[in-house]
């Protein structure tokens, strides 16, 4: 990342896992921290549920208009695009964040990839200026999250302040369930393509019109062009110059594993942390993670897989 306030000042990411039980503890935990940030010119964002936005609105008063709010149904839908968000909104200045997820209706694959986003902004958010807490409700939050918010955050907010966490994991480090299992294989129905830097244009051609043929909103398939074709790229470029793509769909998905046999895993979080502004390399996983629905990788055999997961609807 470019050289920002945060470096200059010698302030940097304050992580914290904050639990609590009830509507009337977040409001009792988040208002004296939000007048605090305020009266020291941080800028102020807290994403929750509707309902304990309005009883933070109504302690806060007139400051309540002084702080940006979202929702977190909107807020934390792709937990990507969620890191992408936070690191423009605090991207050279000083700020406070108060997050909480929304946990209803979520898979244990949802769940699983909210819990790496946590810990992946310790290092995605690392020189910024910011204090963000993490609230986890216990009434509602699911139980993996509760279990893995001390792993993923440094910090710990309990009843005697901030406490380091004895159970906190770099990022790089961590090991989610299935993450070393291997993918499992493609349908039997699979269409495969293989590419040369010379059939690029005819990949993306053929990438578009079996999404199309597979009845996947139109509005998605651009996206899944852009992807394949970014990751293709980098095979031709960083890799062996050549590799196959394979197409299937599976569970109201359509999924695209993109092979490359002189590839290699040599970015301990290949695709999560943004690029530099001005470096030529490392868009095409940063830019497929924020596209499609999941990402995978796996390097076996020689082979880098790089898995890419989009659902058909919008």
């Amino acid at each position: 990342m470019r050289p920002d306030r945060a470096r200059s000042d010698g302030e940097s990411l304050r992580h914290i896992a904050v639990p609590h039980d009830s509507d009337e503890t977040f409001v009792r935990l988040a208002t004296p921290r939000v007048r605090f940030a305020l009266d020291e010119g941080r800028h102020v964002l807290v994403i929750t549920c509707a309902d304990k936005l309005a009883l933070l609105h109504d302690a806060l008063g007139r400051d309540a208009g002084r702080i940006d709010s979202r929702v977190s149904t909107g807020w934390y839908g792709h937990p990507y695009r969620t890191l992408a968000a936070y690191h423009e909104y605090t991207r050279d200045r000083r700020t406070l964040v108060i997050g909480e997820p929304d946990w209803e209706g979520r898979s244990e694959r949802d769940i699983r990839e909210l819990i790496r986003y946590e810990s992946v902004v310790n290092a995605a958010l690392r020189p910024a200026a910011t204090i963000m807490m993490c609230l986890y409700d216990v009434r509602r939050a699911p139980r993996a999250a509760l279990d893995f918010a001390p792993v993923s955050h440094p910090l710990l907010l309990g009843t005697d302040g901030e406490v380091a966490s004895a159970r906190f994991v770099e990022p790089h480090e961590l090991v989610l369930n299935g993450d070393r299992a291997p993918l499992p294989a493609p349908a039997d129905d699979a269409e495969a393509i293989p590419f040369t830097a010379r059939e690029l244009k005819r990949l993306r051609q053929s990438v578009g019109d079996y999404a199309r043929a597979a009845g996947m909103d139109r509005n998605l398939i651009t996206s899944l062009v852009i992807s394949v074709s970014e990751i293709a790229a980098n095979s031709i470029e960083h890799g062996a110059g050549h590799g196959m793509v394979t197409m299937w769909v599976s569970g109201g998905e359509l999924v695209c594993e993109i092979a490359d046999p002189g590839g290699a895993l040599d970015d301990p979080l290949p695709g999560y942390i943004p690029p530099e502004p001005e470096s030529p390399r490392g868009y095409g996983l940063w830019i497929s993670r924020q596209l499609c629905d999941l990402v995978q990788l796996r390097n076996e055999g020689g082979v880098l897989r790089v898995r890419l997961h989009f659902m058909m609807g919008s």
